[in-house]
């Protein structure tokens, strides 16, 4: 329609039965529309209601541990978290701290590391672990591990194994050296039977 007086617009939209309805006020001039109001919010909270209907909502479950968890109390805790990321709910891993507890927030991290390890084929982390007063808390998030998350566990039990390779390869040669002092001591003791 182009730039108009408002009178001219106001006529122009009771002429049509309509409404005259600003859109940008910051424009100069402001922009203004003809339509039927009323109409319009009514599509709007039909849309709005709509992706209400279509959106997840997502259940955030906590798990609580504490720092000295038994190995089948960890287990068990464990499973629920698989269960709950298998149902498609976040879960917050909250490490409890007592006491003296809070001076070796290692522990908490190590638990913290064991549960996203154990629970990387159905979930990844979202929220690494953080301090927060005597709370350590991991947000965990249903679905597969991310490829950098992935490598860096891969990086880590790479790492473990080969650690347990030369433990045993140091036990293995230390062996060796033993069965060949065992064996110099006998040849040894043979020599001077002999003489």
């Amino acid at each position: 329609m182009g730039i108009k007086p408002i009178s001219e617009a106001l006529r122009f939209a009771q002429e049509a039965g309509l409404d005259l309805v600003e859109v940008a006020n910051q424009a100069d001039p402001p922009v203004c529309r003809v339509m039927d109001y009323g109409k319009f919010k009514y599509e709007q909270s039909q849309k709005a209601k709509e992706s209400r209907k279509k959106a997840t909502h997502v259940l955030v479950k906590e798990m609580k541990y504490r720092p000295k968890i038994g190995s089948g109390d960890f287990e068990t805790k464990t499973r629920r978290v698989e269960k709950f990321l298998t149902e498609g709910s976040k879960v917050k891993v909250t490490i409890m701290f007592r006491g003296r507890e809070i001076q070796y927030p290692q522990l908490g991290r190590k638990i913290l590391d064991d549960i996203a390890e154990s629970i990387s084929h159905v979930g990844r982390v979202e929220v690494y672990p953080e301090q927060e007063g005597r709370n350590m808390t991991m947000l965990l998030t249903p679905g597969k591990a991310t490829r950098r998350q992935r490598e860096a566990i891969e990086a880590l039990q790479a790492e473990a194994l080969e650690m347990e390779e030369a433990l045993e390869d140091a036990e293995s040669s230390s062996e060796v050296d033993e069965e060949q002092a065992s064996n110099e001591v006998v040849e040894e003791e043979q020599d001077l039977e002999t003489d």
